[in-house]
């Protein structure tokens, strides 16, 4: 832990210079957006850090037992970004077998010192009538309106949990205000680029994670995670785990990656980085095709049998039954009563129509250089299907083989753009 503390550290003051004084995509000049809105990130960001780690250092004087905690038979939800992950982690978070990180968790409570203080402060602020739940709701409306058609969330939401790596400077939301830190693009490419000791310790810093909250919310409960994000700690999850259950989300890549692109414009343009670099935006599409080929490593290697794969469409289509036949082939229980929850939640899933729109021109890209680009993600067999022509149903379309290499080529060149820049 300590290790970590004086790593992360050290790699924020490096972050923090770097968005100062070097460009964000190596060839834009710093904005003055960029510094001011920086310079307000910066203190606000070190103090929420700060508390996370006092927390850490407080569990491990009080609350030690989290260590003993066994993390039995997890269920993680991974995929590509926009296929469907945060409906159906909602839903399967009603399944009263599952414990999983609500949004104010994953934010503001990392430690078991934190929750244990804001469960306090809760119960008091309900004794007095609750005005510190009115201001909270109210700066909800005002924060989290304005992602509703891109990610819609609240503080009492279920929530992806990689922003428990938050502390260790590893959530990969941190790239859109530090597009230059090399680690951020490492942990996009995490289970072939990153080091083996600091994945080891990145691992188990995200297993303590998971123990904290099972020693809040119950070991008796099995623990829900849902990250589009840790598709690239697809396998290392996997080897950590053993005894994990996964469920992929896909989505067809040339729907994926304008989607993905798209999502992340506003993010981007707050932070003073020009949106449509077209640096950044090789750097997220070699990483985006990192995540379906590791994403099919796991489906196909030693996790195969504990892995089920479903597309978006099937998804929408039919939440009821794709959901009734992963718990089949992952051997989980699936009692009545959430039978019935997902009955009630299949008819909005398929009358769900997204409000977030884009277009390929504006976002600098070609249907059919995407559908060339992504031709190895079509192996994916819930894919095949909406393989462009050439490709044969249940194999790669020609050349698949090499646009993998190619967008590993890609992501090792971004990546040393980026140490070197």
């Amino acid at each position: 832990m300590l290790h970590l503390f004086l790593t992360s550290t050290t790699r924020f003051i490096g972050m923090a210079v770097g968005a100062l004084f070097r460009s964000p995509d190596g060839t834009s000049r710093i904005s003055a957006r960029r510094v001011w809105v920086m310079l307000g990130f910066f203190p606000l960001f070190a103090l929420v850090q700060g508390l996370h780690w006092l927390g850490f250092l407080l569990d491990d004087l009080f609350f030690r037992g989290y260590r003993q905690v066994e993390i039995r038979a997890p269920l993680f939800v991974l995929g590509v970004p926009r296929s469907g992950t945060t409906n159906l982690h909602a839903v399967l978070a009603r399944d009263p077998q599952f414990t999983t990180f609500a949004t104010w968790e994953c934010l503001f409570a990392p430690s078991v010192s934190q929750r244990l203080f804001w469960r306090a402060v809760g119960r008091l602020d309900a004794r007095i009538g609750g005005p510190l739940r009115g201001l909270m709701t109210l700066a909800e409306r005002r924060i989290f309106t304005a992602l509703d058609d891109v990610h819609a969330m609240s503080l009492d939401t279920p929530e992806e949990d990689y922003f428990a790596l938050m502390p260790v400077l590893s959530c990969f939301i941190l790239a859109l205000p530090f597009p230059n830190s090399a680690h951020l693009w490492r942990m996009g490419s995490f289970d072939r680029d990153m080091p083996a000791a600091e994945r080891r310790r990145l691992l188990r810093f995200y297993a303590d994670a998971l123990r904290r909250h099972l020693y809040v919310h119950g070991p008796d409960k099995r623990l829900l995670s849902k990250n589009a994000a840790f598709a690239s700690l697809a396998n290392g999850l996997a080897e950590t785990f053993p005894d994990a259950r996964f469920l992929i989300c896909l989505r067809d890549p040339t729907e994926t990656v304008p989607s993905q692109l798209s999502s992340i414009r506003s993010g981007l343009a707050f932070f003073g980085v020009p949106p449509d670099s077209p640096l950044i935006r090789e750097r997220f599409i070699a990483q985006l095709a990192f995540y379906y080929d590791n994403l099919l490593r796991l489906a196909n290697g030693p996790a195969a049998e504990r892995t089920v794969t479903a597309a978006l469409p099937d998804l929408k289509r039919d939440l009821a039954g794709t959901v009734h036949d992963a718990y089949a082939r992952l051997g989980l229980p699936l009692d009545d009563a959430f039978a019935t929850v997902l009955e009630q939640a299949a008819a909005p899933a398929r009358a769900y129509r997204s409000g977030h729109r884009y277009g390929l021109a504006e976002l600098g890209l070609d249907a059919d250089a995407l559908a060339r680009r992504f031709a190895g993600a079509y192996r994916h067999p819930v894919l095949c299907r909406a393989a462009p022509e050439g490709g044969v149903a249940g194999t790669a379309p020609a050349g698949a083989e090499a646009n993998v290499e190619g967008a590993r080529d890609a992501a090792g060149a971004a990546a040393m753009a980026t140490e070197a820049g």
